[in-house]
């Protein structure tokens, strides 16, 4: 059985923040100790009140925060494949695996916010179509990773004998991580293309439940889907008083759709001994990277740190006397 270690990082959507602010956080975090920092691809803030508020593009924004940095994985969580050509896509990340020193995770997802689409005059597809698209993004921009000349005669992409050089450094590929939890159509794009999955507010039941049918596409399109890493984003409220708790709860209810009392099993909350059993809880239906998200201006530097020198040591250490 393939295994993949516990990892743990940060998302921070670049709305609503200064390039000063979130440059220092993120070289706070890589110091931490975090394995993965993350931005996300919009172009207009989202969950807000006011679309146009401020908010950075991400690739470019990536390229800079790669030169902050030293060990932490980056990338976007997840790249909407409407935004851009998938030959482009393939030359970014490859340029951007260079300059990042073979760090790049490359996050991939079928695109969902209406606003940024009709207001940048960007075809916004049905869903079926977005993800017939996703799905033949993901061959071409492997296939360009790979091999020397690649070809696609696609619905939505038709690619002729497309050239990246140079090749990512990482080998075989650039890690591609794809986001969503669609059972009939996007996680069979999962099982097929994916070396990473993530979603995100669900507890370890349903993320067990969403980990079988990623198994049962793996059988039909015949891939031991073991391979992919299962991954997860949440909420971080650690050590946290009351009012902040209740606070982020009702945050994550509203973008949901859910109740605050429903959120507490779907977030990294409490002190130590509940995070390492919510962590463990994942763990066992299969679940190994813990991706915190908040918005900007509520994250606290001092519940990232603490959270980073209480718990994460303690969760690799066990992990690793288990081993031995």
């Amino acid at each position: 059985m393939i295994t993949h270690k516990v990892q743990f990082g940060f998302q921070s959507g670049q709305q609503n923040v200064t390039w000063e602010r979130m440059s220092d956080f993120w070289r706070k975090a890589d110091s931490w100790g975090y394995d993965s920092l993350w931005a996300f691809d919009h172009f207009y803030p989202i969950f807000t009140p006011d679309p146009a508020g401020p908010c950075m593009e991400s690739w470019t924004l990536l390229s800079a925060l790669s030169q902050q940095t030293k060990r932490a994985r980056i990338g976007a969580m997840v790249n909407s494949n409407t935004y851009r050509n998938p030959c482009l896509t393939a030359k970014m990340a490859a340029t951007l695996d260079h300059v990042s020193g073979g760090r790049l995770n490359l996050g991939m997802g079928a695109g969902w916010y209406e606003l940024e689409h009709k207001s940048f005059g960007i075809d916004f597809k049905t869903v079926g179509m977005r993800l017939r698209a996703l799905d033949e993004a993901c061959q071409i921009i492997k296939g360009m990773f790979t091999q020397d000349k690649f070809s696609l005669d696609g619905k939505h992409y038709k690619v002729d004998d497309a050239v990246c050089n140079p090749k990512p450094l990482q080998k075989p590929h650039v890690p591609i991580m794809i986001g969503g939890r669609g059972e009939k159509s996007l996680l069979k794009i999962v099982a097929q293309h994916a070396d990473m999955w993530n979603t995100t507010f669900l507890n370890p039941e349903e993320m067990k439940h969403l980990i079988g049918i990623i198994e049962r596409h793996g059988d039909t399109v015949g891939r031991n889907t073991d391979e992919i890493e299962k991954t997860i984003m949440m909420p971080l409220c650690y050590k946290a008083p009351t009012e902040r708790e209740q606070m982020i709860a009702g945050a994550v209810a509203a973008m949901t759709g859910g109740t605050p009392e429903k959120m507490r099993d779907r977030m990294m909350i409490g002190g130590k001994d509940e995070c390492l059993e919510r962590i463990e809880q994942y763990r066992k239906v299969g679940v190994t990277h813990f991706i915190f998200s908040l918005r900007w201006p509520i994250v606290i530097d001092d519940e990232f740190q603490a959270f980073a020198e209480d718990v994460i040591p303690l969760v690799k250490r066990g992990l690793s006397e288990t081993a031995q």
